[in-house]
């Protein structure tokens, strides 16, 4: 509904003085070489090609060669010059900008403090004083550089900014991009003398490169998260986007809450999500002594895991479940922890139970159950410690012949990049086709096996020097197709291959169903490959694109491809800049803009996208980070052996599960095992039907063994939800399964209560493992609220 409510004075106001303050554009980078002040000077070059007045003042080309030539014939005002313990500065003249009164001014280093005569003690103050005079300003900065991130960059790495700007600053900007760079090319820049020399030698360490690099792609991931929820809130809509894991746990004050409350912690820590702690509490009646002191311990540990903490009022058991997951569905909850239920079958029936209530209500939201095994094992959830003595024995255990030839395989391998992007149009195709003419000039043998510039001319512009392989013709059924020649590339043997498009489907006969197939022939030939794919196309990520979008991307990557890839560049674009380029044509062609921008290209969608692309990136940098240091990642330990067992059906969800199994195990380090009960056959069952359902199932298996898990048929005695139950069991419990993966039951009520529920059947029987419930997504689900309310 319309809010028809006046306006006062001051918000008039206001809003009148937003129209005359200027712009502030903020590029973050991990560290100085990142390539903030290139991507800076280019954007000013964009702008005063457009017609906007643009000047450049107190900028630090480091004489690095891309980055001079970005200056091009921007006009640059004087800046003030100063020595300080023996380093020259450079204040901003602020009387000759005021003078000059550009629209745009582009400086460096936002966390500068001034000679102590200046107008103001600080670049930022600066920069707020031409901000209020109507000069727009883009600037740098890098992530430990923000008091909100300085003492987790000191903790992790020992390096402590000398200047800082406060913890909100980027919260104020208008638009905020991460430039993003990986260690290795980072140390490739240092190595060519194309950093600023680091006094203390302690940044430009691999190590401590990956986590200031993670801590940039988390912090821009959190700013993303926040403008998506503050557009859900303004489109009406409630529950989780799909891009980020929020943990709601439901603890009692009990003596096992705090149990489930850092279960919720480790879970939330290690996806890197919010936590949501609630109790209910019948207001009615006053706290005995022992739940008083349980309250102000679970209150206390929430608070140190940094947690939010709610108590909601308790009415009735029955009204227990409907209030928890309305509760879920308004915080935009993924997932919620508690416990099994300790009732028997019986105590079920006649009482009902919570967690069954819960799972016919929890239509969009995971629900995760605790193993209750605390008598034997304590609080398992304690992260165990590495086994050093086993550790350091391995590195003296002697190769067998199989591992020899893997090692021989991977130095032989070729090198492997990724630029990865939110979407179309971020411009991966045109930093790969930048860093091969970069290469070029370095003397290294670089040709273009595969590009799509989909008609963008400041693309093409990119080719330069760089040769074009012709495509090869594939003649198929009177039809001349064309797809990358891999057999000429090869024979070729150049250094380094660019393919656009990884995830790319070929043509019918092609040798290769996908390209991704035809970069691994170039890697074991120990070509180099520079390739781009979108984060949508990655196969664990199917659902979780589909959830955000509503469209299901039919051409996937496995995801053991960017594992396999040596390097990994995000392409980061605010979703403004990417419907600007959109508008302007230059993605796609001026007749499918309208469409375009009113399906895929929607604020909310590229939103979430991004921040979607931000996390995975992140978590791929702390994978990585884990693999060099042998240590703790930024993300926590988890306990030291998982086993993940997946349950799956024929139905639809089974993709699902298994894309979700792959996910729990890849972030957990365990084996993983995905099962399918086969019932006996009926005898009014068609050879069709025979012939649908194994067709259904060697796909099923086929995505498991794509993604790295193993796919096993079982056989159960009856076609009964006991007996299936029985057969997953018998399984799980041979694989000491430590989770047991399932989907929310389809079944009526009526149905439960005539043929009975395997999920209701497997939850009784596992009350000694972690269950989680995987929700079956419902878009019709994704409501929206009351305007009158919201």
């Amino acid at each position: 509904m319309m809010e028809f409510k006046r306006r006062s004075p001051e918000d008039i106001l206001l809003s009148i003085s937003q129209l005359y303050r200027g712009r502030l554009k903020v590029y973050i980078g991990a560290v100085s070489g990142s390539g903030k002040t290139y991507h800076m000077l280019r954007e000013g070059q964009a702008l005063a090609q457009q017609g906007i007045d643009v000047v450049i003042c107190a900028v630090s080309t480091m004489q690095r060669r891309e980055t001079v030539e970005q200056l091009g014939s921007l006009e640059r005002v004087p800046s003030i010059h100063w020595m300080n313990n023996g380093e020259e500065k450079k204040d901003l003249n602020l009387d000759a900008l005021l003078a000059r009164n550009p629209e745009v001014v582009l400086v460096d280093g936002l966390a500068h403090r001034n000679r102590k005569e200046a107008r103001f003690p600080t670049r930022l103050d600066d920069i707020q004083f031409l901000l209020s005079r109507g000069i727009g300003v883009i600037t740098t900065v890098n992530v430990y550089e923000l008091e909100g991130v300085r003492e987790l960059a000191h903790k992790w790495t020992g390096i402590a900014a000398g200047e800082t700007v406060p913890a909100d600053t980027l919260e104020k900007a208008d638009e905020v991009v991460l430039v993003d760079a990986t260690p290795e090319a980072l140390l490739s820049r240092a190595a060519e003398g194309n950093v600023k020399p680091d006094p203390s030698g302690g940044v430009y360490q691999r190590g401590n490169l990956a986590v200031l690099r993670e801590l940039a792609l988390r912090l821009v991931a959190e700013g993303v998260n926040d403008s998506l929820e503050k557009h859900r809130e303004e489109m009406g809509l409630i529950g989780a986007s799909g891009a980020a894991e929020r943990i709601l746990v439901s603890a009692q004050y009990h003596w096992n809450g705090s149990i489930y409350v850092r279960r919720g912690q480790q879970i939330a820590k290690r996806l890197n999500g919010d936590l949501l702690v609630v109790t209910f509490v019948d207001k009615r009646k006053e706290l005995n002594k022992e739940e008083a002191a349980f309250r102000r311990s679970v209150k206390k540990l929430v608070e140190k895991v940094g947690g939010e903490f709610a108590e909601l009022p308790f009415s009735s058991r029955k009204m227990l479940p409907e209030a928890l997951v309305r509760y879920a569905q308004e915080n935009c909850v993924t997932r919620i922890v508690l416990g099994h239920s300790k009732q028997t079958r019986w105590q079920e029936f006649w009482q009902g139970s919570i967690v069954r209530k819960m799972l016919n209500k929890a239509r969009n939201v995971d629900v995760f159950i605790v193993a209750d095994r605390t008598g034997v094992e304590g609080e398992r959830i304690l992260p165990a410690k590495l086994n050093r003595p086993a550790a350091e024995a391995e590195l003296f255990r002697r190769l067998s012949t199989q591992e020899v030839e893997r090692q021989m395989n991977r130095i032989r391998r070729g090198q492997f990049k990724v630029y990865i992007g939110a979407a179309p149009g971020v411009g991966k195709t045109y930093t790969m086709l930048r860093e091969g003419n970069d290469l070029l000039k370095k003397g290294v043998n670089v040709v273009v096996g595969l590009l799509e510039t989909h008609g963008r001319k400041e693309t093409a512009d990119q080719i330069g020097d760089l040769e074009l392989i012709p495509r090869k013709v594939l003649d198929y059924r009177g039809t001349r197709l064309q797809e990358m020649d891999t057999e000429r590339l090869i024979g070729l043997n150049p250094e380094v291959v660019l393919v656009d498009e990884l995830a790319h489907t070929n043509m019918p006969g092609s040798q290769n169903k996908k390209r991704y197939e035809d970069v691994l022939e170039l890697l074991a030939a120990g070509i180099s490959v520079i390739s781009t794919v979108n984060v949508q196309h990655l196969e664990s990520l199917n659902d979780a694109v589909e959830q955000i979008t509503g469209i299901r991307v039919r051409e996937t990557v496995p995801d053991h491809i960017l594992r396999l890839a040596d390097e990994v560049q995000l392409i980061d674009v605010s979703p403004r800049s990417l419907q600007e380029r959109m508008k302007a044509g230059n993605i796609y062609a001026l007749n499918k803009v309208d469409e375009a921008l009113a399906n895929f290209f929607k604020t909310g969608n590229l939103i979430a996208l991004r921040e979607l692309a931000l996390r995975e990136i992140a978590d791929d940098v702390d994978e990585r980070l884990e693999a060099w240091e042998r240590k703790s990642p930024l993300r926590g330990p988890w306990r030291r052996k998982e086993v993940i067992f997946v349950c799956v059906s024929s139905s639809a969800q089974a993709e699902r599960l298994i894309r979700r199994g792959f996910r729990i195990a890849h972030r957990l380090k365990a084996a993983w095992y995905v099962t399918y009960v086969q019932c006996p056959r009926k005898g009014t069952q068609s050879a069709e039907a025979d012939a649908e359902r194994n067709g259904r199932l060697k796909a099923l298996a086929a995505l498991t063994e794509r993604l790295g898990g193993k796919f096993e048929l079982q056989e159960a005695r009856k076609p009964s939800s006991k007996h299936i139950s029985e057969t997953l069991m018998a399984k799980a419990n041979e694989y000491q399964a430590t989770q047991l993966i399932v989907g929310q039951s389809r079944r009526t009520w009526w149905q439960k209560l005539r043929h009975g529920s395997v999920v209701a059947r497997l939850l009784r029987a596992s009350r000694h493992m972690d269950v989680l419930v995987v929700a079956e997504y419902d878009p019709l689900n994704v409501k929206r609220k009351d305007r009158t309310q919201a």
